[in-house]
Parts: structure tokens; sequence; C-alpha cells
């Protein structure tokens, strides 16, 4: 059979504690040499001289200052060759072969009895799922097909859990801000998570498309709130997370926006720790920004905003917490508001706040049922009972709130299908409507 027939036998490696040599001191043999020791291989590099990256290397392998000859090869689990020099790299080969020693030339894969593929490595914090790609010959293409199947990872195309709990293996929680509500718009690092998960617990206003990828035995448990609702209290879901953890599943809260920003992310993070589970926070894109920007407003904007203060509409606000409000120059933002919409704005006022104030509330931000509505600060709950707006909806206080009827809604907010969002605005003013 000749080079070019052979099809060869993928298998991977244990060579921990094992004699590895690898022949050159240039970047190839430190790349290699790099991975070894990650494996944690007895590596041996025999070379006149090494690269930076080599060097770096040390103590961790063992450094032979010198050509490299046939006898270096005794002992050896795996050869890798890369002198530069093909007489040098083929006498070496030959000597493994003598030797029954697997080679992989560097200069000559066609000459070589090993081969390293291109390699992804994705799961737990281990890696411990890993991909090897092989192309023949063709490294480039290896390298194309590795990349494309991280992106595929990445974003939650397979399932990356493990198949059954391992004895004694620790419990973790991951805390996920799933962003406004669209699948697409959940980081790839939020999506990889859920992959890995074992247990979801979800929020109302997370991006729930998600959950349809997730495997038949990964375990669901929704706790979503709606406003002077909240089946499940904060206290049950923390215990919750720290229960199902120290089972030894991998828990992922699911929340929408931002756990971090009025997301309660942080009592839940604080209960983890206290109970001694590992935890991580993956950041998402916060309704307080995508939600307006889907309406065409930028929270900031030259000549009209340099700031941004994000409130929580659920709390009523003091005289001086509206006052130091009022008084605010730039954007004001607020989250589940709509309820006491009618007291800030009358608050805001009644505080010295223009009550012409440009105000915009945008209703299902990110889903095909947008819609925002504009108005004045002292007529926005007037406007806003007459068109029945309700939960959930960002409301945006300051000039940039006029901009959504100048840029318009933006058309990445939406399928192409569906029905274009709607902007509605008070007798007298412009509103504008995309396609229309």
């Amino acid at each position: 059979m000749t080079s070019t027939d052979r099809v060869p036998y993928p298998l991977h490696l244990d060579v921990a504690g094992r004699r590895v040599l690898v022949a050159g001191g240039g970047p190839v043999a430190a790349r290699r040499a790099a991975d070894l020791v990650a494996a944690g291989a007895d590596v041996h590099v025999v070379a006149p001289a090494v690269c930076e990256d080599l060097r770096d290397l040390l103590p961790r392998l063992t450094w032979h200052e010198r050509e490299a000859v046939a006898a270096d090869a005794d002992g050896a689990w795996l050869v890798h060759t890369a002198t530069g020099d093909p007489a040098t790299d083929g006498a070496l080969a030959a000597a493994a072969e003598e030797r029954r020693t697997w080679c992989v030339r560097a200069d000559d894969a066609a000459a070589s009895t090993a081969w390293t593929p291109a390699v992804v490595r994705r799961g737990s914090a281990g890696g411990d799922v890993t991909v090897s790609v092989s192309a023949g010959r063709d490294p480039r293409r290896a390298r194309a097909l590795k990349e494309a199947l991280g992106r595929w990872l990445d974003a939650g195309g397979a399932p990356l859990r493990a198949g059954g709990r391992e004895p004694g293996r620790p419990g973790r929680v991951t805390l996920v801000g799933g962003g406004p509500g669209e699948v697409d718009l959940l980081t790839l690092r939020g999506r990889r998570r859920l992959a890995e998960a074992d247990l979801v617990v979800v929020d109302r206003l997370a991006p729930t498309g998600v959950l349809a990828e997730l495997g038949e035995d990964v375990e669901v448990v929704d706790v979503g709130k709606t406003p002077d609702h909240h089946p499940v209290p904060q206290e049950e879901i923390n215990r919750l997370l720290v229960e199902a953890a120290r089972t030894g599943r991998h828990v992922v809260r699911l929340k929408g926006g931002d756990g971090y920003v009025l997301g309660r992310g942080g009592e839940e993070v604080l209960a983890c720790r206290a109970a001694g589970v590992p935890v991580e926070v993956v950041p998402g894109v916060t309704s307080a920004f995508a939600v307006p920007a889907a309406a065409g407003i930028p929270v900031t904007h030259r000549g009209l905003s340099r700031s941004v203060t994000v409130v929580t509409g659920h709390d009523a606000l003091d005289g001086t917490a509206l006052t130091a409000l009022a008084a605010l120059e730039g954007t004001l933002v607020v989250l589940m508001g709509v309820s006491t919409l009618p007291t800030l704005a009358a608050g805001l006022v009644a505080h010295g706040k223009d009550p012409a104030t440009p105000v915009a509330v945008v209703e299902e931000g990110w889903t095909p049922r947008q819609r925002t509505t504009t108005a004045p600060l002292e007529r926005i709950a007037a406007v806003a009972a007459e068109r029945g707006v309700r939960s959930p909806a960002v409301v945006v206080v300051g000039a940039v709130a006029d901009l959504a009827a100048t840029v318009g809604e933006v058309a990445a907010a939406r399928p192409s299908s569906a029905p274009a969002p709607e902007v509605v605005a008070p007798p007298g003013a412009v509103a504008y409507c995309p396609g229309g």
C-alpha cells in the first residue's frame, strides 16, 4: 500500500508521565511541546538552541542542548521531529521505526507513522470534550474545519454535557444573562454553558426559545415572575440552585437581560458562595440598553446625552431620589416601570423636571410585538394608558427619546417575515413606522 492509499486510524493517547522526544527548537517544536506538557508528558527537547516559546516551558520539560541523534529515541513512547533538516528528521524517523515507536514528522506527513490533528476542546473547565479533525495531508483544510466546528459548538449546536453524573464530581452553578429575549442575542458563552447544563432554572423574560435546543434529559424549572406575582420567592430560588448543585449537577440559571442589572444575580451568587458551591457569571446584553436600541434610541448621543442612569420602577421613590433624578441632564432608563409610570412621571415634574422632556415606552423589545409609545413627560402616563401599554416594557426619559421618531426601529429587531413594530406618538407629533 502506498502512502497516498493509507487510511489513518484515529486514536487519542494518554501520554501523562510517558517520555516523548521532540527534536527541534523552533516554533513548530514549541507548539508540539506545549500540547504535550499540557497533557502531562515527560517531554525531552533536543536542539542546539530553542526559541522563546520553548524557553517559557522550562522547567516543565527537559532541554538537551545539542543535535538530536538516533539514540534519543530510546525509551520514547512518541517522537516528534521538527529540526528543519530533512536528513536529520528522516534518520530520527528511521530510529523510531526500528524501536516500534510512532513518529510525527513536521517536514513530511506522508513519511510519518502518526499525525497531529487539528483539535477543538470544549466542555467544562477542563475541556473534557475533544474533537480531532484530520483532512489528509491538507492542514489548512483541517484548521478551517476546526474553526467551523468550534463556532458550531460555541453556538450551542451540540450537547456538551456529560452523559451521566460522575461520582464525587462537584456540582456548579452558572448564572447566564440571556439578553433582551431573542435567542440570537444570547452570548456564545451563554449558549455553550446551556449545552453543558443538567438543570436550567429559567425566568419569564429569558430567551425561552433556546430551551428547545436542550437534550430531552435536561431538567427545566420555570421560576418566572410577573409584576406583583412571584410564584417562587427569591430565597427559594437560591435554595434550589444550591441544593441542585450539591447533587453534582451543573445548574444554569437563565435570566433575562443581564443578571447583575436589576436582576438579583448578586444575591444568587452570594448564596452559592456562602454554601461553598462554585459559581460562574456569564454577562448578558442588558435590556436597559438593548431595548431602547431596538426602538432606534441610543441611550447616549452626542449633543443630547453624555450619561445614562438605570433605575427600577418596582419601588416608590422618595422626594430626595426624585429631586436627584429630575436634576439629571442625561438619560433616565426605567426597568419594570409600567405600573408606576404615572407616579414616576408626576413625581419628576413635581421635583423640577421639564414637563416637555421627551419620553418613550418600548414594549416587548426585540420581538415581533415590539411597540414604542412617545409623549412628553407630563402626558406620557395618559398616552400610555390610552394605548394599553403593558409589561414588559422599558421607559426612556430624556432628549434621546425623540430619536425613536427620527432614527426609527432597528430592522434586526424582528424576523423579516414579522410585521413592522409600531411607533405611537400623541396627536401633532411625528410617528415613524418602518416600511410605511
